[in-house]
């Protein structure tokens, strides 16, 4: 029996039809809040909230840590798979690369906590043999104003995400081209730069978009890891969004609008540059 059949896509119409109508209503009445004050049409939200100055710290904060974290996933992530393809025969190295996906974001992020905090597993370590000499002296990982205890824990555990995707690239990968390049004198760099690069580099921009999109919006690490000031977009919206005041919800839907927006904004560039280098291609005379 055939997943995509008549009959079957019949089964999947209405649960589909019913998440675009609930998500599409959503979106909707988020943006009917985040326009109308009074009953009346109006964009003061937006301009309120990018003049909030908590705001701009938080956006700026959160955009740091969503790139660099989504840098060095994917940088990390890219490095594994050229090395894991090779053996992926090895039963071990599977399990070691699928682990981390069995568990949630809010697992990694109190693993963290109970790890490397000033009085975590670690802390503790380098206390009894010596290196510091009281636990408060260990490095502020956890809860610091950088943000180094959610980048680690992002990097740790979408690094799998993007070996995943890359993976079946580079399973489809035609090899015999890196051995041409190779026997033509080219080195490690060559055959990735000529051979590798425009294979994966689609599936690697859209691995991107997706971890960025997700960390910059994501709650639960930010809320475990972070700090009170600044924070994460998304601790900000929520508070926004659930505090006393409800004069502010309409400034979290017009918050939470902007940033959605600004995903939007990354995808259909990347989509443009895609559709022309793929024109330019079927028209040869574009670069791969």
């Amino acid at each position: 029996m055939k997943l995509f059949g008549k009959s079957n896509l019949l089964f999947l119409l209405p649960p589909f039809i019913l998440t675009i109508a609930l998500v599409g209503y959503g979106v909707i009445m988020a943006i009917s809040e985040s326009i109308h004050k009074n009953e009346q049409l109006t964009f003061q939200y937006y301009v309120d909230v990018f003049a909030n100055d908590i705001f701009i710290a938080s956006l700026n904060y959160s955009l740091s840590i969503a790139f660099v974290s989504t840098f060095f996933s994917i940088f990390i992530g890219l490095l594994i798979t050229r090395w894991l393809y090779r053996c992926w025969k090895n039963d071990f190295l599977k399990i070691v690369y699928w682990i981390p996906m069995l568990f949630p974001h809010f697992v990694w992020g109190y693993m963290m906590v109970l790890l490397f905090s000033q009085t975590g597993w670690f802390s503790s370590l380098v206390y009894n043999i010596g290196i510091i000499h009281k636990p408060n002296e260990f490095p502020v990982i956890i809860n610091d104003s950088h943000g180094i205890g959610i980048i680690i824990t992002y990097v740790l555990k979408e690094t799998p995400f993007v070996i995943l995707m890359l993976l079946p690239a580079y399973h489809q990968l035609n090899h015999q081209l890196s051995s041409v390049v190779r026997t033509l004198g080219g080195k490690e760099w060559d055959v990735f730069k000529t051979v590798e690069w425009p294979w994966i580099m689609p599936i690697l921009f859209e691995t991107s978009i997706i971890v960025f999109s997700f960390i910059l919006s994501a709650y639960e690490v930010p809320y475990l890891l972070g700090t009170t000031y600044p924070k994460m977009i998304s601790l900000l919206v929520y508070e926004w969004f659930f505090e006393g005041d409800w004069s502010n919800r309409p400034k979290a839907f017009a918050a939470m609008l902007s940033v959605t927006m600004f995903i939007f904004s990354i995808m259909m560039a990347y989509t443009s540059l895609l559709i022309k280098k793929r024109y330019h291609m079927m028209k040869g005379n574009g670069k791969v």
